[in-house]
């Protein structure tokens, strides 16, 4: 699913303009995007988190020139369902 499929099927069940729940939709990743930007973790009741997972440092190789190098810690987005949507998918 798409998100002009989401926009879509909002759209059909609330009789709302797709111009208008476009706007919505866009808005609100845009507010989880900032969230994370700043390490501030989203909840949403009955749906899941937006986190952020923190990754630390480690040494990789690199195959092609047989080379070691080392990733810095950083941190990475990630979506935590929460126990009733599992069991609503199971």
């Amino acid at each position: 699913m798409t998100k002009a499929d989401i926009v879509s099927e909002i759209a059909k069940k609330t009789g709302a303009e797709k111009v208008h729940i476009q706007t919505v939709v866009e808005a609100f990743m845009e507010e989880v995007k900032d969230a994370l930007a700043k390490n501030e973790n989203v909840y949403l009741r009955g749906f899941g988190s937006f986190i952020i997972k923190k990754r630390a440092q480690k040494v990789a190789r690199n195959i092609s020139k047989n080379t070691t190098i080392t990733i810095p810690a950083h941190n990475i987005p990630a979506f935590k369902p929460a126990k009733t949507f599992v069991a609503k998918i199971k």
